[in-house]
């Protein structure tokens, strides 16, 4: 029952770029999983006919005039649905049209819900190794045990979604960026186990460059949630390596060196910007209307 009600609110966003094999597919395979409010398939300036074969399919099309990334397209779903919830999901048919409604019916009781992949169905392996790295560092600072932090696949509710509009970057970090965000400003989040297939067509995903943009963005939205989470660790570092480093000096040379001080003070500094840093993630949170 809750599937059915929640997926009658529900818009689908599906930010779509030359995705002209899969995205028909796609499109019919969702619309005949359950009774969606609508579908959005936004065509980021796709070069073939990715936007009129998901017209064709019984999509509404949302298209932007140039690639502005993925980022970019989800964010034009999000503003032009009409739903009270909104399931984004790939267009590459990896994700399994039965798991979408799901998904939705557990949003009665949680603001956001992962479709969390299992390890073995996470691409390559080094794709995998690098997606546990960043689940492990990112379940160390959100103190939350996160399965998969990368996965795009996921339902939420259209207005906490709107709250992190913009702070979500333009490219291929908008998971990442709505899972931490949703867990550090206190909203419930589920992760949901899903199967996902091989993608059709190639990765669009750069495992360097990209990688390193996911670590930035998960330093950059724990800085602006829980700060003391980065800034605590540091100051504690360089106070233990300036304390020990001073003894060693002592017993050594019978003196305390410049580089031992500039630490111990060094160490202080941090510890103070983190806290104000948190003060003022504090009086952001308070600035939230309630729900």
């Amino acid at each position: 029952m809750a599937e059915t009600l929640n997926a009658a609110q529900t818009s689908i966003v599906i930010p779509a770029f030359n995705e002209v094999d899969a995205i028909g597919v796609v499109v019919r395979d969702l619309a005949s999983a359950a009774r969606w409010l609508e579908i959005l398939v936004v065509d980021d300036g796709s070069t073939d006919e990715t936007g009129a074969q998901a017209s064709a399919a019984g999509a509404r099309v949302i298209r932007h005039p140039y690639n502005k990334g993925n980022g970019a397209a989800v964010k034009s779903g999000i503003r032009e649905a009409a739903g009270v919830f909104v399931l984004i999901a790939d267009a590459d048919g990896q994700h399994r049209p039965a798991d979408a409604a799901r998904l939705v019916s557990h949003l009665d009781a949680y603001d956001l819900v992962v479709g969390a992949r299992s390890g073995a169905t996470q691409a390559s392996l080094a794709r995998r190794a690098g997606n546990a790295v960043l689940n492990a560092l990112a379940s160390y600072l959100t103190e939350q045990r996160i399965p998969d932090l990368t996965s795009g696949f996921r339902a939420a509710r259209r207005e906490c979604l709107l709250e992190f509009l913009h702070l979500l970057p333009n490219g291929f970090s908008t998971p990442t960026t709505t899972t931490l965000a949703f867990i550090r400003a206190g909203y419930s989040v589920r992760f949901e186990p899903v199967e996902a297939a091989r993608r059709a067509g190639v990765s669009k995903i750069r495992l360097g460059s990209d990688g390193f943009n996911f670590f930035l963005i998960l330093l950059k939205v724990i800085t602006i949630f829980s700060p003391l989470r980065i800034f605590a660790p540091i100051s504690a570092a360089a106070f233990l390596f300036g304390a020990g480093y001073g003894a060693w000096t002592i017993v050594t040379q019978s003196h305390v060196t410049n580089s031992s001080v500039l630490l111990i003070l060094a160490s202080v500094v941090i510890l103070l910007v983190g806290l104000v840093s948190e003060q003022i993630s504090a009086l952001r949170i308070e600035g939230r209307s309630p729900r």
